[in-house]
């Protein structure tokens, strides 16, 4: 989603921020074995491998997001992103959106109790952005009731015939108040990687520039990057993923930086910041 009002662990908006900030995240978390002892076991981070089976979307390609609503992709499109509660576009490299990191608006009471991260005096923490309860990954165990959950959302996927898998907020860490850590975040993104290779979907990265140099090891395949024209991160995503990028620009001058460093190797797109359909009045897209 959006990074709407959100810190921006890379400063403002720089690459070069952005790479010293993933130099510490990447050397404190192999210092610290991407966990702590206690949390070491079958969901430590170490061994993320694509599957034989999973296809990989294609580069420079057409790109539409559609995430507020599913509708008919426009022409010259390849690779659509929609919600999981979605079917997906016949004959087009389909990404299904699970947020994996956070509680839909209204659906706090779906989730036990203790799955909900909590501060110090018991409050659930909260994305204020898109009002979202942040689930709690801070334990082995906990990762993995996460994980089993989010694990049906990805089967779901599986099953409709999408071809790969994004889970957002992984840079939910960030806004937890420092309750949990880039250590968490990766362990869990682990669990859900080796998940969606066991169902042969391949799995995006979603924003979270800091931890994209840690991508094989968490076994991530390619990257969905929101505002990175804007931020001026787009390079930095592209050789981590071998240029194997979706970009969703919210802006005009995104989108015109986007294309002017990036249009000839990534797939850029422009939307409205509700990703709305054609039929809405806010509805934006724009390729150029």
């Amino acid at each position: 989603m959006p990074a709407k009002g959100a810190l921006r662990l890379a400063g403002p908006g720089t690459a070069v921020g952005a790479r010293l900030v993933t130099a510490v995240v990447t050397a404190a978390l192999l210092l610290t074995g991407c966990g702590s002892p206690a949390d070491s076991g079958k969901d430590r981070p170490d061994a993320g491998r694509t599957s034989s089976e999973v296809r990989l979307p294609p580069r420079h390609a057409g790109f539409d997001y559609q995430l507020g609503g599913a509708y008919q992709p426009p022409a010259g499109v390849r690779v659509v992103s929609r919600d999981r509660t979605a079917s997906p576009a016949p004959g087009l490299y389909n990404i299904c959106y699970v947020n994996a990191f956070q509680a839909q608006p209204g659906e706090t009471d779906s989730w036990p109790a203790d799955l909900l991260l909590r501060d110090t005096r018991g409050k659930v923490v909260v994305d204020e952005d898109w009002d979202e309860p942040l689930l709690d990954i801070g334990t082995a165990a906990k990762r993995e009731r996460v994980a089993k959950r989010v694990g049906r959302w990805i089967d779901g996927c599986a099953d409709k015939g999408f071809d790969a898998v994004e889970p957002d907020n992984y840079d939910s860490y960030t806004r937890s108040e420092k309750l949990l850590t880039a250590e968490d975040a990766t362990a869990f993104i682990t669990l859900l990687s080796r998940h969606a290779h066991a169902r042969n979907l391949a799995i995006a990265q979603k924003n979270t520039l800091e931890l994209a140099d840690l991508r094989q090891r968490t076994g991530l395949d390619f990257a969905v990057v929101e505002e990175c024209g804007e931020w001026d991160e787009c390079g930095a995503y592209a050789e981590a993923f071998d240029d194997r990028v979706l970009v969703v620009e919210y802006t005009d001058d995104g989108l015109r930086k986007a294309l002017a460093g990036f249009g000839d190797r990534l797939s850029i797109v422009r939307r409205d910041m509700a990703v709305s359909t054609p039929d809405s009045e806010d509805y934006v897209r724009k390729v150029r």
